[in-house]
């Protein structure tokens, strides 16, 4: 019966699939699965032969990209307004002000920020006593400029910080609790440094009245920024993109200004055809 399963009847299952289930993705997940399964069908089972899985060659759909959430700078201050802890005003600035990663921010050290030329440098960490193993993404090593604001908030939550603590936003207390389960073989370099801060962040937002968006739309926006101003190469290499494609498909939104200066371009071509 599994023979008499041809690519055609695969391609109408995924059709009707794509006419009944809610999402894209659900139906690629389903290609995956069954492709899974008649694989398995051949090798180990042996009920079918090689080349008889008809769901080898279908592709899996696109899906359309979804729309950069751009972060204004009314809805930036509403939040740095709303917010009361230094610790959580210092990470929304950075993230916006310099855009960076959240784990970028999170694996950060003091020795890590340059207060006299206001930059950031963004390396590698290795496992000491007092500091956990932490690789950039990409093995990407770069430097990347501090706002006003975020220099002064970050000298704000030094003056704070327990004296010879490494990290800046890992407190005191988390870093024993992960050197402890570290030295108990219980932490691996995938697990969160902090927990829930997804969640405290969505809280502040809600809290600001700031419609839904992410800690990663804040990097998306301090990108789209910088590209009103600076060549998209320098752009990239400040976003940490090894791929330039990356930095224009994926972070560069179109702002609401854009779309007005776009419409004033628009409306000055169609007075002058009139005009003639």
């Amino acid at each position: 019966m599994l023979s008499k399963i041809k690519p055609r009847h695969a391609e109408a299952f995924i059709a009707h699939r794509l006419s009944t289930v809610p999402s894209v993705s659900t139906a690629n997940k389903d290609i995956r699965t069954l492709r899974s399964v008649f694989n398995l069908a051949i090798e180990p089972r042996g009920y079918l032969i090689e080349g008889q899985n008809p769901f080898a060659r279908i592709r899996e759909r696109k899906k359309a990209q979804k729309p950069i959430r751009y972060v204004t700078l009314e809805e930036y201050a509403a939040m740095m307004n709303s917010v009361k802890r230094l610790w959580w005003k210092s990470l929304i600035s950075m993230a916006y002000g310099s855009g960076l990663r959240r784990g970028e921010i999170l694996n950060l050290t003091w020795a890590d920020i340059d207060f006299e030329s206001q930059l950031i440098r963004i390396v590698p960490k290795e496992e000491t006593a007092e500091t956990i193993e932490w690789e950039p993404k990409d093995h990407e090593n770069r430097v990347v400029p501090l706002s006003d604001e975020t220099t002064q908030l970050l000298a704000n939550l030094q003056a704070q910080c327990e004296e010879s603590h490494p990290y800046i936003f890992i407190t005191p207390r988390r870093l024993r609790l992960i050197l402890r389960r570290r030295e108990l073989g219980e932490w691996r370099p995938t697990s969160e440094v902090i927990n829930n801060i997804s969640r405290d962040f969505g809280v502040i937002r809600q809290h600001a009245s700031v419609a839904k968006c992410s800690l990663h739309d804040l990097r998306r926006s301090a990108i789209t920024n910088w590209a009103q101003k600076l060549p998209i190469q320098v752009v990239q290499q400040l976003a940490g993109h090894s791929d330039i494609s990356t930095t224009r498909k994926y972070y560069l939104a179109v702002r609401l200004e854009d779309m007005i200066s776009a419409s004033k371009v628009l409306n000055g071509i169609l007075a002058k055809t009139k005009a003639n």
